[in-house]
């Protein structure tokens, strides 16, 4: 590549006015907010719109070379592919591997038999459960597959609908393998420096673990007090209380000591346990029922099925079609098994990532003298060939990356994507980007590689689970498919793998070219309460895009240029509550609405459940800005260093 291609960010281009460029950077927002929300157009048109817009305004408005930009987008559209949808199609075929072997609705009338107490169902099938459903499939399938139980036991559907996505807040952050918080760090990474993005993610997935479980301990109650009132909440406080602590405890454990994949799943897992163990000793002084029903003849033996429509595209729609009656009865080793299935998936996810567990990941992170030595790191075999890797320098197959980069390696490659590079005199790639003040103190080169850790990756983690779970089904007699379960699960996300690509496609494209730096250098001037208003950005994403993952692509770098920008708040604080306040979107972006209203069989019912719960979102998103002023400025020791 020749010097021409060099291309140096500048961040006022519209008439050398910060406030017109930053108006005009938003436009790729802009277009995908029109085309969604007002014109209601499939996703993967609107993202294919706005990477477009994002091409020609880097291209022609910011200055990036043509070769640079279609460098930006491809790369970007790459990590879209991997690992974000790779994580995501693994996530959903095992969950769909659980409902093909009948695991799935074993575990759905274990919950059911539990109690006939409406309010505890509640919180076992929207709250715990769904956090579940969250943590491994997310994209939509928990509040389709918990409003669908919840209509089948006899709930009327518009109520179903909203207390499925209520309930779906405190989880999203960590949902299907923590993607969200995955991509998050991936994309901050370079903001900060960092080349690795581990620390960063680490990081990213404290600080939200640290914001978090105080609306996971709030959220079960204001389930019940929406379905029920104060009072009949209070009626069941130990239940609520056991809920909510269990789920945050384990939340708050989880993300900030261990990382961001296993949240979900084993807050969930603890937190469905602890409530059937109270149930064991303790029940509410009366079992409240809806108005048209009776105590004495709860709708339990024969519960009503109340479906989405078939042709429906969500990662859960396997789930709906289950010719089991909720109402039948399953042996406890039955039961066992279907949970089983579960544990699977968090013992395999544990030893993949057991170089990063606290005990075994060296003081400082990656110290060869205190870190566990391979080959028993799992974690540091699988990255084996990483550049400046201290604990295993050498990759499997491949030269050294210190001598050759950009050749193939195995099991892990880090790579400078072609039209981003040019070779230096010593041979070595380097960024042909480069940042300038504001943005950074002196002309920095914007280094953004793409690894391809084939092993590592969360998403060949959950595949390998799913490969043992097979094993362990067709041990005990289910005959399951795997290869088509395999199939149907890419033909079911075909269309959501697209939306993906070119989503990451705009923010790469954004990130590159300075648009997002044009943005952050505008919204920096909102001064001290920017922490407050990050988490409207990040609620105002996820009403976009239906996604916590999508709305930290778009916003979280932009989120931690302007934390830098302001010298006095931390980008990890202000990039995690971009995901922290997303979650509290997520219950009114139409996408999730759509599917909550699919789910019980109430399409065209979107605009009544919106109604119900959009002051819902608002209180919710305030509370979280709040959260987050006070730990920007009354207790900044709370922010964890990357």
């Amino acid at each position: 590549m020749g010097v021409l291609l060099v291309f140096h960010q500048t961040y006022q281009p519209v008439l050398g006015s910060i406030l017109l460029s930053a108006l005009v950077a938003g436009l790729p927002l802009y277009v995908l907010f029109i085309m969604l929300a007002v014109l209601r157009l499939p996703a993967w048109l609107c993202a294919v719109a706005a990477m477009l817009t994002a091409f020609v305004l880097g291209w022609l408005v910011w200055g990036m070379p043509f070769t640079v930009t279609a460098g930006a987008a491809t790369q970007g559209m790459a990590f879209g592919l991997w690992p974000i949808s790779w994580i995501v199609l693994n996530a959903v075929f095992f969950h769909n591997l659980t409902v093909a072997s009948g695991d799935f609705d074993v575990i759905k009338r274990s919950l059911a038999h539990l109690t006939t107490d409406r309010r505890i169902q509640a919180l076992l099938v929207a709250f715990s459960f769904g956090a579940l459903i969250e943590g491994i499939a997310g994209f939509g399938a928990p509040v389709a597959i918990s409003a669908s139980i919840l209509a089948s036991l006899g709930f009327e559907p518009i109520t179903a609908a909203v207390l499925a996505l209520l309930a779906n807040t405190a989880p999203v952050a960590y949902g299907s393998i923590g993607i969200p918080v995955v991509t998050l760090g991936r994309l901050v990474a370079p903001v900060l420096g960092h080349t690795d993005p581990t620390s960063t993610t680490l990081a990213l997935s404290a600080m939200v673990g640290r914001q978090l479980p105080l609306f996971s301990i709030l959220i079960p109650a204001y389930l019940i007090v929406v379905m029920a009132g104060w009072r009949r909440m209070t009626q069941i406080l130990p239940a609520v209380l056991v809920t909510g602590v269990s789920f945050a405890v384990v939340q708050f454990l989880i993300s900030n000591f261990v990382g961001p994949e296993l949240t979900d799943i084993i807050a969930a897992l603890v937190s469905m346990a602890c409530l059937a163990i109270l149930l064991r000793f303790w029940r509410p002084r009366e079992v409240w029922q809806f108005a048209h029903e009776t105590a004495e003849a709860p709708a339990t033996g024969a519960p009503r099925r109340v479906m989405g429509g078939a042709e429906a595209d969500l990662p859960g729609r396997a789930a709906r079609a289950s010719a089991t009656q909720l109402g039948a009865l399953d042996s406890t080793g039955r039961i066992v098994r279907a949970f089983s299935m579960y544990i699977i998936l968090v013992i395999v996810i544990l030893i993949g990532q057991m170089g990063n567990l606290p005990w075994w990941a060296g003081h400082p992170v990656g110290d060869v003298k205190t870190s566990l030595a391979t080959p028993v790191n799992v974690t540091a075999d699988f990255k084996c060939g990483n550049v400046a890797f201290k604990l295993c320098p050498q990759p499997w197959i491949g030269p050294d990356p210190a001598k050759d980069r950009q050749a193939f390696k195995f099991p892990y490659w880090s790579f400078f994507w072609p039209g981003t590079y040019e070779v230096n005199s010593k041979g070595q790639p380097t960024s042909v980007v480069f940042n300038e003040p504001p943005i950074v103190k002196k002309q920095a080169a914007y280094n953004n590689p793409f690894n391809w850790d084939f092993l590592a990756a969360a998403g060949t983690l959950v595949l390998i689970a799913g490969l043992v779970a097979f094993l362990v089904m067709t041990a005990f007699g289910s005959r399951v498919n795997f290869f088509r379960v395999y199939g149907q699960t890419l033909r079911q996300l075909a269309l959501p793998i697209v939306t993906i690509a070119f989503i990451l496609g705009i923010a790469y494209l954004m990130n590159y070219s300075g648009m997002t730096s044009s943005l952050a250098i505008a919204f920096s001037k909102t001064g001290f309460i920017f922490p407050f208003v990050a988490a409207f950005l990040g609620s105002l994403g996820v009403f976009l895009t239906g996604s916590d993952t999508s709305s930290n692509t778009l916003f979280g770098p932009l989120q931690a240029q302007t934390a830098q920008q302001l010298g006095n708040v931390s980008p990890i604080l202000t990039a995690a509550t971009n995901s922290s306040g997303g979650v509290m979107g997520k219950m009114i972006s139409p996408q999730n609405l759509s599917v909550g209203a699919a789910g019980v069989n109430r399409v065209g019912a979107e605009g009544e459940i919106f109604r119900r719960v959009i002051r819902y979102s608002l209180i919710l998103t305030t509370a979280v800005g709040v959260v987050a002023m006070i730990q920007a400025y009354v207790i900044p020791g709370i922010v964890p260093s990357p």
